[in-house]
């Protein structure tokens, strides 16, 4: 485990370097369990892969702790005090089971023919096994609401686009490596595109900012 500032207001925790739902429980839980304290100094705890990252304002931060060398030295003995107290397992992760409709289609299958012929399989087949296991959502980023599932189906775990579009459609479910993800808003990207879903990833006018949350499970399910 190590801690490292990003930028001159934010700490980042890294529990290791993998893809590994492990890892990804502790992410999840130390952002649940700092975000819950309610500390003045912070402004956001962002969960990814395997690292949390802690958002602070440094003046509130040294107002707090006049005698800390740094506003980062500061909250670094607050949160590995926190990281100390937590179990070697953490508990289950509150999460939702969601099925999310998805295009297949020639129009909205942007890359559909290139992930079938470079695996070796027809279409048919590259989509059943797309379809054929439960994704979970390890963090939210790049986009507001863009959602980073795994793992892809190594059988289909195709590499990114050797030239990015400039424009991908708003709901284009793609596949990088052993990663899947849906866009939430049209955006250059270089994913290979699998299909198209309908659902509202980014709901800024709703009861949360976003559909999906770290931890939770996807399920693909096709129109």
């Amino acid at each position: 485990m190590r801690y490292f500032p990003l930028g001159d207001a934010a700490l980042t925790v890294e529990f290791g370097n993998a893809i590994s739902e492990h890892l990804n429980d502790k992410a999840i839980a130390l952002a649940n369990a700092v975000a819950s304290e309610r500390f003045p100094w912070l402004i956001e705890s962002v969960p990814a892969y395997a690292s949390t990252t802690f958002f602070y304002d440094p003046l509130i931060v040294k107002s707090m702790f006049p005698d800390g060398e740094t506003a980062f030295a500061a909250v670094r003995e607050v949160i590995s005090g926190m990281v100390s107290r937590m179990p070697q397992r953490v508990g289950d992760i509150v999460a939702e089971a969601i099925d999310i409709t998805v295009d297949f289609g020639p129009d909205a299958a942007l890359d559909l023919d290139y992930i079938a012929d470079i695996s070796g399989l027809d279409q048919r087949e590259t989509i059943e096994i797309f379809t054929s296991r439960e994704y979970r959502v390890y963090m939210l980023g790049f986009l507001p609401g863009f959602a980073y599932l795994g793992e892809v189906d190594e059988r289909i775990a195709v590499p990114r686009r050797s030239s990015p579009r400039t424009s991908v459609p708003k709901g284009s479910v793609g596949i990088a490596g052993r990663q899947t993800g849906i866009y939430p808003l049209r955006s250059p990207g270089g994913w290979q595109i699998i299909g198209r879903t309908d659902l509202e990833l980014f709901t800024p006018y709703g009861d949360t900012l976003t559909q999906l949350r770290p931890g939770d499970r996807v399920r693909f399910v096709p129109k």
